[in-house]
């Protein structure tokens, strides 16, 4: 039996941090930028296009993580896609993250008031106009907060694709406790390098909230 020291598990999972820490970047890219052409197609006027993006947001915010990484993983494979488990946790948690950014962003589109749209709409400017110069700035200012605290999801949710073989830290850990027979020291330091990620993250967001907050006269 080989014997791990403390220090060759602390090494092994940091070898694996290296793919949350990729996974948890594509998904949030790749998620903000379908969730912005989901919020620009939902503010749009085109017909349907409000009640589409309606349902493919409540999907994804109605269905567990783990069912959608699941079918995500299994639905490529039937389509006939060679998939790995990076492909299928990529696409899936960009699909979620898309469907989470789009809500939070059109809510603080709407939180923008509604003169702003008239003032800009006076000025003979174009939905694209407004949208660019006047309304995403001020959305922008106050989503910034919460699309932080986001981020800290999507970090804790890369740990669900371990069940479809993906090696992230979750993944390592199992692996390393197995071979280790010392599942509190290495599920310890797992939890301790989520920490480490995510705490600074949510201190993050929660000074930016109440630097952004409006101050009340």
């Amino acid at each position: 039996m080989v014997e791990f020291t403390f220090w060759d598990i602390a090494y092994q999972l940091l070898l694996a941090l290296r793919w949350t820490v990729a996974l948890s970047v594509i998904a949030f890219v790749c998620g903000a930028l379908l969730g912005l052409g989901l919020l620009v197609l939902r503010l749009s006027k085109l017909p349907g296009a409000t009640r589409c993006v309606s349902l493919y947001v409540q999907i994804f915010q109605g269905t567990p993580l783990l069912m959608q990484i699941f079918l995500t993983y299994f639905g490529l494979a039937l389509i006939g896609i060679d998939t790995s488990p990076l492909l299928a946790a990529s696409v899936c948690l960009t699909l979620y993250s898309a469907a989470y950014l789009s809500d939070i962003w059109r809510g603080c589109v709407e939180s923008v008031p509604r003169g702003q749209w008239e003032a800009s709409a006076s000025l003979a400017m174009s939905f694209t106009e407004q949208l660019r110069h006047v309304i995403l700035p001020q959305a922008m200012r106050l989503g910034i907060a919460p699309t932080a605290g986001f981020v800290v999801q999507i970090i804790k949710g890369t740990a669900l694709t371990s069940v479809i073989g993906f090696i992230e830290i979750t993944k390592a850990g199992q692996l390393i406790a197995n071979a280790t027979f010392e599942p509190f020291l290495v599920y310890g330091c797992v939890a301790a390098l989520y920490f480490a990620l995510c705490f600074p993250l949510s201190l993050w967001s929660q000074r930016l909230e109440r630097r952004l907050r409006p101050q009340r006269s």
